[in-house]
């Protein structure tokens, strides 16, 4: 058999083999031309089983009317069904090697019934692609030199359409959604206004519950019908590119839901899946298995190559790397053969994942959502890391939550929580994450999480706001924090846009894209983020005042930025700091600004000249007025040569 139904035995070796990148080139339901007859291709990886056969509406879900073949001793079993048109629903029916009998969604579906139903659905994926310029520059461009603010959305719940009355509150109705041409329409510009160099998607493939956000995931080939067909989700990322807008979407191989008509017991007994998940009620992926990481590997070069996406976050990494996670007493005992608690198998996926996207799709990127101390997440595999491009900081992002909630009399004692993160900050390339996991499950939204009275809060928001963009590292936030947003997020409701007839949340957002806007024309604010070579400590040990100093430099001199933070609620009418070079520093930004919502009484409005009083370890110093619960960004804008 050199060829069946189109599919080669080539093909169905690399897949057997853990090789096939592309099994979604034979794998699934595809719409082709057999021998002269107009219909659909179907092909299935189900071993072991006594027979399969594919049933839809088009036959009133028979059983046998459309028995498929099996290819060879490949576990593949594959058939044409003619006059088949795009949007016939469809599964297959197996008969395990037990007798028992299942019904099972298409592991490589492009298109799904909207749930609750659960069926797949027959898709084409034909799209003209207009946006050849990005995809030709994302390739010769240094995604590390280039500044990348990242605005983190869930597309069923950044706004949403008036629905009546619903039932069930958590269950969003079909007509609420905003689809992804209207997201386009609203989403993007809005991304563009503000100032935001990508957006993130959590998890666009097919899911069958929406509390779950979409990372217990049935569709790895699929974009979810909830907003519409997957040329529409082209359309929306091909908008976004045009905009100049990376797309990064959220990615889960680490593990998979148990619904009836998903992965789980594919033929009636473990296929896909290795154990059971001990924390989330899931399955989590045999990655020792040729099939499994042919599949895997597949969705990810789906994703890139089909859907144009530039990049993945990888969804709890952590979960992935040790044998042990979440486990406890006896059954925390498991060890690998040499000894160690990492799952050697996961661990060689994800680096040859890391190297597949690196070698592949130029410009595209990965990063790990990783919370332990695992070393090298950054780090190429031949010098023993993991490979991916960037980690999320997820202990900068647990120290400086934990301090910003310290009532003021506190923080003296707590300032080490502020300095820590800098302590490691270039051992990986980090991400400084304020995402969605931080304003659900009782966390707080960020701004309820600020001590004091309405105006200390949004004057902490906006502090928080500050220090995260002057950080070194790449930035992401959550929407909603951008408004001020006091309540948690609620997946089954859209942000509480009306907020922003109110000043407060109007001064705030206006305070967000201006911020956003001037992390893009200042260079040191991006170009070296990673590297000691952008970042110099002034005063990192003020813990007493609760002041933080430090520069911020690109590659030219004449870009360095000098930042002041006062965590505290004094304010200094002067405050002297030392400055890198001699000359006239001009205040590109201030927190306490009246359009931004503060009292406008401790701006630097003219140019504040420097002088040669030594301070901070520098020859120079300037004096500067200095807010409470704010802070300010100075740049050099002419030098003073008798002084320099």
């Amino acid at each position: 058999m050199d060829n069946f139904y189109g599919i080669s035995q080539d093909q169905l070796y690399l897949y057997g083999t853990g090789a096939e990148h592309r099994c979604f080139s034979f794998l699934g339901a595809h719409l082709m031309n057999l021998d002269g007859q107009d219909g659909v291709r179907f092909a299935v990886w189900a071993p072991g089983v006594r027979r399969v056969s594919v049933t839809g509406e088009f036959c009133g879900w028979s059983q046998d009317s459309h028995p498929l073949e099996p290819l060879g001793s490949s576990g593949v079993w594959a058939g044409f069904v003619p006059g088949l048109e795009e949007g016939a629903l469809y599964k297959y029916f197996i008969e395990t090697a037990g007798g028992g009998l299942l019904y099972k969604a298409d592991p490589v579906a492009f298109s799904s019934e909207m749930r609750p139903g659960t069926a797949s659905r027959i898709a084409s994926l034909d799209y003209e692609w207009k946006d050849g310029f990005w995809m030709y520059n994302r390739g010769r461009t240094n995604h590390f030199a280039r500044p990348m603010n990242i605005y983190e959305v869930h597309l069923g719940s950044w706004k949403q359409h008036p629905a009546g009355n619903r039932t069930d509150p958590q269950e969003v109705p079909a007509e609420a959604y905003y689809s992804y041409r209207e997201l386009a329409d609203t989403l993007l510009p809005y991304v563009k206004e503000m100032g935001y160099t990508h957006i993130e998607l959590l998890p666009v493939m097919e899911h069958p519950l929406d509390a779950s956000w979409g990372y217990q995931t049935t569709g790895y080939f699929c974009a979810t019908s909830r907003f519409g067909k997957p040329t529409d989700l082209m359309y929306l990322i091909e908008c976004c590119h045009k905009a100049n807008i990376g797309v990064i979407l959220d990615w889960v191989p680490g593990h998979f839901c148990r619904d009836a008509h998903g992965l789980g017991r594919f033929n009636g007994e473990k296929l896909y899946e290795d154990m059971d998940h001990p924390q989330w009620g899931t399955y989590e992926f045999d990655f020792g298995r040729s099939e499994v990481r042919s599949f895997l590997f597949s969705s990810a070069t789906f994703w890139l190559e089909v859907f144009h996406a530039d990049g993945f976050r990888v969804d709890g990494v952590s979960s992935m790397l040790y044998l042990n996670f979440g486990l406890e007493g006896e059954a925390a005992n498991r060890t690998n053969r040499e000894g160690g608690d990492g799952n050697l198998e996961a661990i060689s996926f994800l680096r040859e994942f890391n190297q597949m996207v690196g070698r592949d799709f130029p410009g595209a990127f990965t990063m790990a959502e990783e919370s332990s101390a695992w070393p090298l997440i950054t780090r190429p595999p031949e010098e023993g890391g993991l490979g991916f491009h960037y980690k999320w900081d997820m202990g900068w992002m647990n120290d400086t939550l934990r301090y910003m909630k310290v009532d003021f009399p506190g923080r003296p004692y707590n300032h080490n929580l502020l300095t820590f993160s800098m302590m490691y900050a270039f051992s990986e390339n980090f991400i400084l994450p304020l995402s969605h996991d931080e304003v659900v499950h009782g966390k707080c939204s960020l701004i309820t999480r600020m001590p004091g009275d309405y105006w200390r809060q949004f004057a902490g928001l906006r502090m928080l706001a500050l220090y995260q963009m002057t950080h070194s590292g790449a930035k992401l936030n959550f929407m909603g924090n951008e408004i001020g947003q006091f309540i948690e997020w609620r997946f089954y409701e859209g942000i509480e846009w009306f907020l922003l007839e109110y000043p407060h949340h109007q001064q705030h957002q206006a305070f967000i894209k201006a911020l956003n806007h001037l992390y893009l024309q200042e260079p040191a604010l991006w170009q070296q983020s990673y590297s000691w070579e952008g970042f110099e400590w002034l005063d990192a040990d003020n813990a007493a005042q609760s002041v933080l100093l430090y520069v911020r430099k690109g590659k030219k001199p004449v870009d360095t930025a000098v930042v002041a933070i006062n965590f505290n609620t004094d304010s200094y009418a002067s405050y002297r700091i030392g400055v890198p070079q001699a000359g006239s520093y001009v205040e590109l930004i201030n927190t306490d600004a009246s359009e931004f919502g503060g009292s406008g009484m401790h701006l630097n409005c003219e140019p504040v000249q420097s002088e040669e009083i030594p301070c901070h370890g520098q020859e120079q110093s300037i004096s500067i007025k200095l807010p409470p619960m704010g802070g300010a960004i100075f740049k050099c804008k002419s030098k003073n040569s008798k002084k320099s």
